[in-house]
C-alpha cells in the first residue's frame, strides 16, 4: 500500500470514527440534540467554518470514492512476491517460486553425490533472484566441487529454461550420509 493510500485511510477513519462517537452520544442522551443543533447552526450561520465544512466533505466523498473504486496494487505486490513476471514484446509470463524450486530440484538430484534437496527462491527488493539449496551429500565427495558445479548447473539450467539471470546460489551442505551397505 502506497504511503498516500495509508495517509487517506487513517485520516477518513478518524473522521468516521468521530462522527460515530458523536452520533453514538446523541442517541443514547448524554448530549442533548438541541446543543448539536446550536452548534450546527452556529457553524452554518459563519461563511469561514461553512467553507472549512464543505472541503472537508468534499475531501470525504473523494476518498470514500477512491477507497470504494480504485484498489490499491497490494494484489500486484503480493503477486510479484509469489513469483517473478517476465514481460516481452508478445505479452507476459509469470513464473511462480515454486517451478523455480521444482528446477533447482531436478538439477540438483541429476548431480552425482547430493542427496535430500531443499530449494529457496528469494526475491529482493531490487527484482534480484537468490536460491538456496540446503542438501545432504554422500560419503567421499569432494564438497566445493559439487558446490561450484551445482552453483553453475542451476544458473544455466534457469538462464536457459525461462530466461532469467539468478544473483546468488547460496548452498549448505547439511549434512554427509554414509554409503549404505548390501546386507
Amino acid at each position: 500500500m502506497k504511503v498516500l493510500d495509508k495517509i487517506a485511510l487513517v485520516l477518513f477513519s478518524c473522521i468516521v470514527l468521530i462522527i460515530s462517537v458523536l452520533s453514538c452520544l446523541v442517541i443514547f442522551g448524554w448530549i442533548p440534540l438541541d446543543v448539536v443543533t446550536l452548534y450546527i447552526e452556529h457553524a452554518l450561520n459563519d461563511s469561514l467554518t461553512t467553507n472549512v465544512s464543505l472541503g472537508v466533505l468534499v475531501v470525504l466523498i473523494l476518498l470514500a470514492v477512491k477507497g470504494i473504486f480504485f484498489s490499491s496494487d497490494t494484489k500486484t505486490e503480493k503477486d510479484s512476491n509469489d513469483g517473478i513476471l517476465i514481460q516481452n514484446e508478445n505479452g507476459k509470463l509469470f513464473v511462480s517460486k515454486e517451478t523455480i524450486q521444482n528446477l533447482v530440484s531436478g538439477v540438483v538430484k541429476e548431480v552425482e553425490g547430493a542427496q535430500d534437496v531443499l530449494a529457496k527462491v528469494v526475491l529482493t527488493k531490487a527484482n534480484e533472484i537468490n536460491i538456496d539449496v540446503v542438501l545432504y551429500v554422500s560419503e567421499n565427495v569432494i564438497i566445493t566441487e559439487l558446490s561450484t558445479s551445482l552453483q553453475t548447473k542451476i544458473k544455466e539450467v534457469i538462464k536457459k529454461t525461462i530466461d532469467v539471470d539468478i544473483k546468488e546460489v547460496n548452498i549448505q551442505i547439511k549434512n554427509i550420509t554414509p554409503k549404505q551397505e548390501n546386507v
